[in-house]
């Protein structure tokens, strides 16, 4: 079975002619109608795009085809590269808890509001991210910054400080960057 799964949502004929050329199709194909849709829970499956004739609530990888005929290539071309940007974004996530963080957009995410972040504050939180111990000041000068540890600055401490008044501010959560003796760490 392949990564990809285009779902024909009570779209009879679509289906009919795409499984008459399945064998040369790049992803699987499933048919659901009206009644099942509840059923199906695509939110388990990330990478799935639905093609049907009416915009679907609350559906975002969808592909509406109002208006017949269609040019069978452009058809599959079109839902290659939806595919390709799906696969695109959700390889730009990194989650974070109660957040996602897009690497793309530099946007950190939370129940659908986004704050946008510098390129510095990005870094900040995915070095912090995937330390699995608080991380000292001296290691975030060196890795992130490129600093000699022995250098005295408060560039680590000012840049953190201003990170967690943004995000504390916007999410009201001051508990997202944690500090201890041991170093800083992001609560997940």
């Amino acid at each position: 079975m392949n990564n990809q799964t285009l779902v024909i949502y009570d779209f009879d004929i679509m289906y009919d002619i795409l499984m008459e050329i399945e064998g040369h199709l790049t992803f699987d194909l499933i048919k659901i109608s009206k009644n099942n849709l509840k059923d199906f829970n695509l939110k388990n499956n990330k990478k799935y795009l639905i093609i049907s004739q009416k915009k679907i609530k609350d559906q975002s990888n969808q592909i509406i085809i109002d208006k017949l005929p269609i040019e069978i290539t452009k058809l599959i071309e079109g839902i290659n590269i939806n595919f390709l940007k799906t696969i695109y974004n959700q390889q730009s996530d990194i989650n974070l808890g109660n957040y996602k963080l897009n690497l793309n957009s530099r946007k950190i995410i939370q129940n659908g509001n986004s704050l946008s972040l510098t390129e510095r504050e990005t870094d900040i939180i995915i070095f912090l991210s995937k330390a699995t111990n608080p991380v000292k000041i001296s290691k975030l000068q060196t890795e992130v910054w490129g600093h000699n540890s022995k250098l005295e600055t408060h560039t680590v401490e000012t840049h953190i400080y201003r990170l967690r008044n943004k995000i504390s501010k916007y999410f009201k959560d001051d508990d997202f960057i944690l500090s201890s003796k041991e170093g800083y760490t992001i609560s997940k």
